[in-house]
């Protein structure tokens, strides 16, 4: 076994010791995480650092067309401004108020948090739409969350957006494709209609930069700004920051070991490890629920990563039961967006999965970077929100100053064809030309042009075509893999190619099994579904195997032959989907029955 994790802390006089605790181990205080728990849902939104400037906040979008926001996650602005606008009259006339997260677990979450602070059924006054999951009532609905990717879709039926008066992009210091795309949109359909408002809240993002940017005064030949900031102070409690000595090969068992040396020697208080990966975390799950634990406080792990479901993601929020201490295991996922309650200890592997597009070999990889300074703060901040705490960095603290200051934006580093059929469904006909935020490299909006040509989705004139283009744009896939599935109606086989590009959306198929005997026995197991034909077509075996088994038998059946059940859940919903779309188009939905 490796040795554990040795940690520095920073002295008063600039000098180091090793870490020690700050408080006496043998100390059995009972520490509150969260202090306003007990109180009312009213008294705890009064307590938000977001109420003060209610007043501000319907000021301002009542005098300018854009307000740029920015406040630390943790502050309520997700929950409390949506709420402010509901309040203060801007669904009087029949409209909405449309909030886009960059992830699912986000709009569920905060959606689920805001109809219970209104008293209200989720899917009746607040709901949200993610993909697969459509909870609002269209009567009755009034603060909508929702992905961004579903706004987008929701503009090919209604590009002026007219059943919105409000729009709040939130998180926009993500910065993903999707989220430059509809600042883009939205800065040309605010010129077209006056009447809708724009909120963009940001953690880190240059604010500035952002007004600049939503400002129409230059297009109305006006002096006036049509956008403002404003700035929300946060509520943050000191966090001491702790860097390991030596760097570390496995980082994975650095932070298992670091779990459990904060669990046994600690007080009370909730921990969050950030890891690069689902096969990374359930790992580290395993490895911390098969520890030895003979302390007073109980351990028990919980997973997040973006392809659970919502009620295996709804199970981090929960109070952590008394006697016991939660750790979260989670991907960047749990960085920003939303705060779990409890949280006291952080532990930063350091690193963070990214796509990079290499446009010399046009060649897009899925590769673990280290991540940046910005991310370093927002992930040690997460042990801040309720009272001081400690984040246990896994690198040294020379590696933290080599950092890049900030994460390149993906619409910088990834390949764009889908964002370019987007913008082509949406009638953007000169993308060169489209304003985004951050233009991105010409090299990569011309490798995509030339792809979506190659595929039959554009013509010459790089106009969309019909009804492959059009087609291709409606599936949920990549433009590559969306012209797959119809040729694959062509030659009879589209059952077989439908499934294989619903498995290759999921991360792994199989569970990761490290410890010997259970490893020997995974590995025979798995030689049931390999054929010498490949990677692919061993996952279709699993598919069709799983199909085979009763649904109340299936999650057994996965756990016997270590098949990751999750991962075939997500690989159903993901199938029935993209049948449903070819069932729209009166595609066949055929199999060749074995037939190659």
């Amino acid at each position: 076994m490796t040795s554990r994790p040795s940690f520095l802390k920073p002295e008063d006089d600039g000098g180091w010791h090793e870490d020690k605790s700050d408080v006496d181990t043998q100390n059995n205080t009972s520490f509150v995480y969260n202090s306003n728990l007990a109180l009312e849902l009213e008294q705890q939104r009064i307590r938000l650092p977001i109420h003060k400037y209610k007043e501000h906040i319907l000021y301002l979008l009542e005098n300018y067309q854009t307000v740029v926001l920015v406040g630390e996650t943790g502050c309520g602005k997700s929950t409390q401004i949506p709420q402010y606008l509901l309040e203060g009259g801007w669904c009087d006339d029949g409209k909405i108020i449309g909030i886009t997260e960059p992830r699912r677990v986000a709009a569920t979450m905060l959606a689920t948090r805001v109809a219970e602070e209104k008293g209200s059924q989720l899917g009746d006054v607040v709901g949200y739409a993610i993909r697969f999951d459509d909870c609002t009532d269209k009567e009755r609905t009034k603060i909508k969350y929702m992905t961004e990717g579903l706004l987008m879709r929701e503009m090919m039926a209604d590009p002026l957006l007219r059943s919105y008066s409000v729009i709040m992009l939130d998180e926009v210091h993500e910065r993903t494709v999707n989220t430059d795309v509809l600042m883009g949109l939205l800065k040309k359909i605010l010129k077209k209609q006056k009447n809708l408002k724009l909120i963009v809240t940001s953690a880190t993002v240059d604010a500035e930069h952002l007004q600049e940017f939503f400002n129409l005064r230059n297009e109305n030949n006006s002096s006036k700004n049509t956008s403002a900031i404003l700035s929300v102070e946060g509520r943050l409690y000191p966090v001491n920051i702790y860097y390991l000595k030596e760097p570390v090969a496995d980082f994975i068992r650095a932070s298992v070991d670091t779990v459990l040396k904060i669990h046994r020697s600690e007080p009370a208080g909730d921990i969050l490890c950030f890891l690069t990966g689902q096969e990374e975390v359930d790992h580290a799950v395993s490895l911390v629920e098969s520890s030895e634990d003979d302390t007073q406080l109980k351990l028990f792990a919980l997973p997040m990563y973006g392809s659970l479901t919502n009620t295996e993601q709804i199970k981090v929020f929960r109070p952590t039961p008394k006697g016991m201490r939660k750790v979260v295991i989670a991907t960047n996922i749990a960085e920003t967006s939303v705060t779990i309650p409890g949280i006291v200890y952080v532990i930063d592997c350091g690193y963070v999965k990214m796509k990079w597009f290499d446009s010399e070999s046009l060649l897009e990889s899925l590769i673990m970077v280290p991540i940046s300074q910005a991310a370093a703060q927002q992930r040690a901040g997460r042990a801040g929100r309720l009272r001081s705490g400690s984040a246990y960095r896994l690198y040294t603290e020379e590696s933290f100053e080599k950092l890049s200051a900030e994460t390149p934006c993906e619409m910088q580093r990834i390949e764009l064809s889908c964002a370019v059929l987007q913008l082509k469904a949406l009638g953007i006909d000169n993308i060169v030309r489209f304003n985004f935020p951050t233009p991105p490299p010409a090299k990569s909006l011309l490798s995509s042009m030339e792809l979506l040509h190659a595929l039959g989705a554009i013509d010459e004139s790089a106009q969309l075509t019909e009804p492959d283009g059009i087609r291709m744009a409606e599936f949920p896939l990549s433009p590559l893999h969306a012209k797959t599935l119809l040729a694959s109606c062509e030659m009879g086989c589209t059952s077989e190619i439908a499934s294989i590009l619903a498995l290759l959306q999921v991360e792994n198929i199989f569970t990761n099994v490290t410890s010997g005997a259970a490893s020997i026995k995974a590995r025979i197991k798995r030689r049931n579904f390999e054929v010498e034909e490949g990677d692919l077509i061993t996952a279709l075996n699993v598919q069709t195997a799983f199909l085979k088994v009763p649904e109340q038998n299936r999650k057994k059946w996965c756990y016997n032959n270590f098949v990751n059940y999750k991962s075939m859940k997500r690989v159903q919903q993901l199938l029935s989907q993209i049948q449903g779309l070819l069932k729209a188009f009166n595609m066949d939905f055929t199999s060749c029955n074995g037939k190659t």
